[in-house]
């Protein structure tokens, strides 16, 4: 996930840093032949949730996949084709999210919560739609129980992601023995059973390489991935040659007579290449110390130490471990405000925030400049007054406007508020039949059988109604969805209008009086600085703890981050959870499915102990909000403590390939026979617990980098740096949101690099 809205920020900001892929057509494309996008990389990492996620639950697609072996048909697809545009020479890396640190806990248990309650509001809406329908004689496709229907199984545990990863080792051995491109390259498989998100045990496996002896420095690195943290990450791994490969976008689909017939998915996406080393240059100009802020002292500007700043920046306006600050919003403006202020400040504040050369010196905090980042962020929280007044106006006039329209409309002239969801939900919205959707909703669909057709018309006719009932399941789920719409968005903080700061804390922490306001702020300070630490040491070194975490649902503002030096934070290198420990974690009871039946009852039993961890229904914080997506979860914190006190007695019951699931693992390399390290790996002595025969021509070594090795936050010696892309070094004047009229109208000029 990372910082919302990044990348579109990035593209609009630094446009030329992104360059379409050239990719071959045909049937059959030769990915042992030169590149055709005129680079010839060494690495390809895939970081897979990317792509399991549109593979299993794809947008649009008239058939989707309704068993696991169509979604993994559709994965296999899926990297083939990400291959034949990046052809690596020497290593390809496909790593899928193991257990996450507990601090991602919290985000993915709020994010399948949500899932769960969506899915429960949008089958309540299709099962009255379709009694609707039946009513009006309109036959439509009966629903069908499948394999793939909750996604929540994409997780570090199921039975789904333990077979993923028994296609991807049959896929890897047909692919080096059938496919001249993969025959000469060294394929690593990170499953769910290996601890880490996807990106972060890739980008681990980059800072290692970089230690080891003979390493190449001008090795050209190529990741997939759609999480905007990616950038940040490659950034921080202070490799050049490294690019970043995603979809431009997904096109619309046109559904064939094969299409409506197959779960195979494919369509067509235009991709395009981010590559770091343009970015960089971007950064370097655009970052430009100003001539009223000269370095101080003897300090001269360093881009290394530069981007490593950036890089803070960025996960001050989000990142998925901590809230993020109210005042702080990517589509506000709120990057360009925290680079404004730090290349006017830079004097002021002594120099440079943070110096990750120091996090190998294991002397505390000594590589943040707390003292620096305290005045820097309060720099920034003198603007939080204008923002939020801005903010405020901009909502006024935006509900004047949806005000205005929906009085012009039909659809809400006069309509009348109808029910949706479930009967706990509080959901509405406006709709002209509503008393007849009223009067529908008290026949159960048990009572409903939809006629069978037999001829082709009849066909024809029944997978038309059903395009229009789903379509008018997702514009009432879209309506739903919209509070400004529905009339029911409440503003109970109003940022912009005196005593917001009291408010917020009387709403978010019950705080009465001062002294209440100051000692939470106290409190969140000292933790979200924690926080902000623990991220840090997240993009550079790997995982500081894997049990600490953000205890509370929100942040503090800028304007109180007061006393950042005197917080002392020293982490405990501990241990991931096992993969049943983070299901229990973070999946909703609906999921309960997913675990293994001897865990299910502490989920679902209202007798269970830990029953109060998984509520049926839970509060979502919409307060200032257009969209319930956009609301916050405020689901309960999950009690490690008393979860594995539970599950430690439980695993005793489990089956062996209950526990074959449950098990911590590591990486494994593939390789085929004529490969040039092939003859020393199959020269070691067989064993069961590292060796895995695949077949007669390949054979799975698994293995662990060696531990230990610090990273290097700096150009390695001997690289080449690319010549540099622009010729015309004139920077826009940029200008902060809250200066203009719109939000979409934050630049005076074109793009940087534009001409």
């Amino acid at each position: 996930m990372g910082v919302p809205a990044f990348y579109r920020w990035l593209i609009q900001k630094y446009p030329k840093a992104l360059v379409e892929a050239t990719e071959e057509t045909g049937v059959s494309i030769d990915t042992a032949s030169p590149n055709p996008n005129g680079i010839e990389f060494d690495h390809l990492y895939l970081d897979m949730n990317g792509i399991i996620h549109p593979c299993f639950h794809p947008e649009d697609h008239p058939c989707p996949p309704k068993t696991f072996e169509d979604v993994f048909n559709n994965i296999f697809l899926y990297i083939d084709h990400l291959f034949s545009i990046v052809r690596p020479r020497k290593l390809l890396y496909m790593a899928i999210d193991g257990v996450a640190p507990r601090a991602k806990m919290n985000q993915q248990r709020s994010r399948l919560f949500r899932t769960a309650k969506d899915r429960e509001i949008a089958e309540a809406e299709e099962d009255r739609l379709r009694i609707q329908f039946k009513m009006d004689g309109k036959p439509v496709l009966p629903k069908h129980e499948c394999e793939v229907e909750d996604s929540n199984v994409i997780t570090p545990g199921t039975e789904f992601m333990y077979k993923l990863s028994e296609a991807l080792r049959s896929y890897i051995s047909s692919r080096i023995n059938n496919d001249p491109g993969w025959k000469d390259i060294k394929v690593i498989l990170s499953d769910a059973n290996v601890p880490g998100e996807g990106e972060h045990k890739i980008m681990s496996f980059v800072r290692q390489q970089r230690r080891v002896a003979g390493y190449n420095p001008d090795t050209r690195h190529c990741i997939y991935g759609l999480d905007a943290d990616l950038i940040m990450l490659a950034l921080a791994t202070h490799e050049v040659h490294f690019s970043i490969l995603r979809e431009i976008g997904q096109q619309p689909v046109h559904e064939s007579s094969n299409m409506a017939n197959t779960s195979v998915l494919w369509v067509k996406k235009p991709y395009q290449f981010l590559h770091i080393w343009i970015f960089r240059e971007y950064l370097e100009l655009d970052m430009k110390i100003s001539d009223d802020s000269d370095p101080p002292g003897n300090l001269t500007i360093d881009l290394e130490r530069i981007v490593d700043d950036f890089i803070l920046m960025c996960l001050l306006v989000g990142n998925d471990f901590l809230p993020h600050m109210p005042s702080l919003e990517i589509h506000e403006g709120a990057l360009d405000l925290l680079m404004a202020v730090y290349k006017k400040e830079f004097k002021n504040l002594g120099g440079y925030l943070v110096d990750m050369s120091r996090l190998a010196e294991d002397k505390g905090t000594g590589y943040v400049k707390l003292s620096r980042v305290e005045k820097f962020i309060l720099l920034v929280g003198l603007y939080e007054e204008r923002i939020f007044k801005k903010r405020s106006e901009l909502r006024e006039r935006q509900l004047k406007r949806l005000c205005n329209y929906a009085n012009n409309q039909d659809d809400y002239n006069g309509g009348r508020i109808m029910e949706i969801g479930t009967k706990n939900s509080s959901c509405v919205f406006f709709s002209e039949k509503a008393p007849a959707f009223r009067d529908s909703a008290m026949v159960s669909e048990e009572n409903v059988s939809f006629p069978l057709v037999s001829d082709d018309a009849g066909s024809s006719e029944i997978v038309g109604n059903t395009k229009e009932l789903n379509e008018i399941l997702k514009s009432n789920l879209r309506k739903h969805n919209d509070l400004y719409m529905k009339g029911s968005c409440t503003d109970k903080v109003r940022f912009g209008n005196a005593g917001w700061k009291q408010r917020y804390y009387k709403e978010k922490f019950s705080a009465e009086s001062s002294m209440d306001i100051e000692n939470w702020r106290r409190e969140l300070v000292a933790n979200y600085t924690k926080g902000i630490l623990w991220v840090l040491v997240y993009y550079y070194s790997g995982v500081p703890s894997w049990t600490w975490f953000y205890p509370y649902h929100y942040a503090p503002f800028a304007s109180d981050m007061k006393g950042l030096a005197q917080v002392r934070v020293r982490f405990e290198k501990d241990s991931p959870f096992k993969p049943f420990d983070q299901l229990l974690a973070v999946l909703p009871p609906r999921s309960a499915h997913a675990v293994p039946k001897v865990y299910q009852t502490l989920m679902t039993d209202e007798q269970s102990s830990m029953i109060d961890l998984y509520p049926s229904d839970f509060d979502i914080d919409t307060d200032g909000k257009r969209f319930q997506w956009q609301g916050l979860c405020k689901l309960p914190f999950i009690e490690v403590g008393r979860l594995l006190s539970e599950t430690k007695e439980l695993e005793k019951n489990l089956s062996e390939a209950e526990s074959e699931r449950n098990r911590n693992s590591i990486d494994q390399l593939y390789l085929g026979r004529t490969h040039k390290l092939a003859s020393q790996i199959f020269s070691l002595r067989p064993n069961p617990n590292e060796m895995v025969n695949i077949d007669t021509s390949l054979r799975c070594v698994c293995f662990e980098m060696i531990g230990g090795f610090m990273h290097i936050p700096c150009l390695l010696p001997g690289v080449n740096v690319p010549d540099k892309y622009f010729v015309c070094r004139q920077l826009l004047n940029l200008i902060s949101w809250m200066h203009n009229s719109g939000m979409k109208s934050r630049l005076t000029d074109r793009p940087i690099g534009t001409e």
